[in-house]
């Protein structure tokens, strides 16, 4: 199980760059994202009119419901230049799976608590470390992508890009640097 946290208002309201379309979770009520905060940063984002409009749903980890929500969106979502997202990082995963031409953010760090991780089929990890890398890192986890958790960049050590701790495992920073369009000529 995750509890999302908010990053600092500051931090959010930065995050919220040209034509910014907010998604908001209301998924799992143990996830435990403060709706509260989230709703006074989210309004703040409208009022000033950096927000296009949110979307809220539940359960957005799980990408076939997400999917289908969107879909309703479809015109709002293609005018958009970034989506802000307030939610676990899976969920956040999740939405930037569906959307890699587009800048996804979060708006929440992520922290570990045992037991069930939403209502993902799992496909995306999130190490609950706290401290989310996800805005610059493409959508993708280096933590949980990356066999040694690297979160500065490639080691240096894959080959063809596949990892050299896993010769079956796709390098993490490898598919960063895809998501960024950055050829990292290794």
């Amino acid at each position: 199980m995750l509890i999302a946290e908010l990053k600092q208002k500051d931090e959010i309201l930065s995050l919220a760059d040209g034509k910014t379309l907010i998604i908001c979770c209301e998924g799992c009520s143990e996830v435990n994202l403060l709706a509260t905060e989230a709703a006074e940063v989210v309004n703040e984002l409208l009022v000033c009119g950096t927000a296009l409009g949110v979307i809220r749903t539940d359960y957005i980890c799980n990408p076939e419901h997400l999917l289908l929500q969107l879909e309703k969106y479809a015109d709002t979502i293609d005018h958009a230049e970034s989506l802000l997202v307030f939610s676990c990082g899976v969920g956040m995963q999740t939405v930037a799976a569906y959307f890699p031409k587009k800048r996804v953010y979060t708006a929440c760090d992520t922290y570990p608590l045992p037991g069930h991780q939403g209502v993902t089929p799992l496909e995306f990890d999130c190490s609950g470390c706290g401290n989310c890398h996800l805005n610059e890192t493409g959508g993708i986890c280096p933590i949980t992508s990356c066999a040694k958790g690297l979160t500065s960049g490639q080691c240096g050590g894959s080959r063809g890009g596949k990892c050299e701790v896993d010769s079956d495992m796709e390098c993490g920073w490898t598919k960063i640097n895809k998501a960024l369009g950055i050829d990292p000529g290794l």
